[in-house]
């Protein structure tokens, strides 16, 4: 069955917590506080099926559970198939592990010159400031180092990464993340930024976050006057399904965009979750109205116990092809793979070019039409086989 949705309706209001003031509601430490952690809180809630009761048993030894009262109101308890509940409840395939995955599965330790700085492009790092989230992704690409569940003890050196980046006049784009850069103060948050501005060759600053989809409650006037004083700051929010696109979202989207913050988005593709075409057309036109530019679709990397997460990647082009064509450019993301074992983003892409010569490119458009773009430049003849008249402006002398 093809997915559907009432475009106009967006989730709001505070769902199982009613009863809760809304005052406490909006303040995003409240939240944290109350975030569901274990199997007994959410069987409070809603009965877990065998398969995840397994998984929040094997939890605490791989990547801890965490949820916001306001993320896991958009879960379906009735339905174990809901793409909401399978990204942040633990699933028995967590304990399942395949011979091609890797617990840090794009070699970021390797590129690590100093603790929690990632150096792997010439003129970028990577500055991981945290290793904790508001909720935990069970796809996470760094479960080794988020929650500690795994005894990773990671501990960002603050001043070595600073004192790194200083040092190293190439380096002009510095990403924040984590673990979820937006989980520190606002002191502290502007300690770092205010520190990254001040290096003169620093011309770009990004954070990755997926705290406004956790946590939009995150996302104070506060916070926002600091972007403002610091910007641009670019920011990649990460949003997988539609039902992730909230009235509270889309408000705090609102609220960075106007604090100047440009918006993109990093998806995962997950089974089960979003690889069908019309959950990504509704997704990524959510995305558009919330002012936030589709950006990657990522293959899931080859994390560990990952692989009831796995789409084939022919499924995800498949993807792409659906809606190129079918819908606004700017709504279409990049399908990438992050090369296992430190390699770097590459782009997929579906084949349309059909062949190449010295001549002349053949392609397809996105209807499976066949089309020929000239390479070479052949002058026009007139009828009679003589040259064709000069349109006269090569007498126009300029001045």
């Amino acid at each position: 069955m093809s997915y559907t949705e009432d475009r106009a309706a967006w989730f709001e209001g505070q769902g199982l917590w009613q009863h809760i003031p809304e005052s406490d509601w909006r303040d995003w430490t409240w939240q944290l506080k109350h975030r569901l952690t274990t199997a007994a809180h959410l069987e409070q809630f809603m009965t877990l099926t065998a398969d995840e009761k397994a998984g929040c048993a094997f939890a605490n030894h791989k990547l801890a559970v965490a949820i916001t009262p306001y993320f896991f109101n958009l879960i379906d308890r009735n339905d174990p198939n809901c793409p909401i509940r399978k990204q942040v409840i633990p699933r028995a395939g967590e304990m399942v592990l395949s011979e091609e995955e890797q617990l840090d599965s794009l070699g970021e330790d390797e590129h690590s010159p100093v603790p929690g700085l990632v150096h792997r492009y010439p003129d970028r790092v990577l500055f991981l400031v945290t290793d904790r989230c508001a909720a935990y992704c069970r796809y996470c690409t760094r479960s080794r180092l988020v929650s500690n569940a795994q005894d990773y003890n990671f501990h960002p050196e603050y001043e070595q990464a600073l004192r790194y980046i200083e040092s190293h006049p190439e380096v002009r784009d510095v990403l924040l993340s984590g673990g979820d850069p937006l989980l520190l103060s606002d002191k502290k948050l502007e300690h770092l930024l205010s520190r990254l501005r001040a290096i003169k060759h620093v011309e770009f600053i990004r954070i990755g976050s997926r705290i406004p989809v956790f946590l939009p409650q995150r996302i104070t006037p506060e916070l926002c006057e600091i972007f403002k004083k610091y910007g641009p700051i670019w920011m990649s929010i990460h949003v997988n399904h539609p039902k992730e696109a909230t009235a509270e979202l889309r408000d705090a989207c609102a609220r960075l965009s106007f604090a100047g913050v440009p918006l993109g988005n990093q998806s995962v593709l997950l089974k089960g979750v979003n690889d069908d075409a019309d959950v990504m057309k509704a997704l990524v036109h959510r995305l558009l109205r919330m002012r936030v530019r589709p950006y990657y679709l990522y293959q899931m990397d080859l994390i560990t116990g990952g692989s009831h997460f796995k789409v084939d990647v022919r499924k995800g082009l498949e993807i792409i092809q659906a809606l190129r064509g079918h819908t606004t450019g700017y709504a279409i993301p990049q399908y990438v793979i992050d090369a296992p074992g430190g390699g770097g983003k590459v782009p997929i892409n579906p084949d349309y070019v059909e062949k190449i010569t010295d001549d002349e490119v053949t392609f397809r458009n996105y209807e499976g039409q066949t089309f020929h773009y000239p390479l070479q430049s052949t002058p026009k003849k007139s009828p009679g086989g003589a040259p064709a008249p000069t349109t006269g402006l090569e007498s126009i002398v300029v001045h």
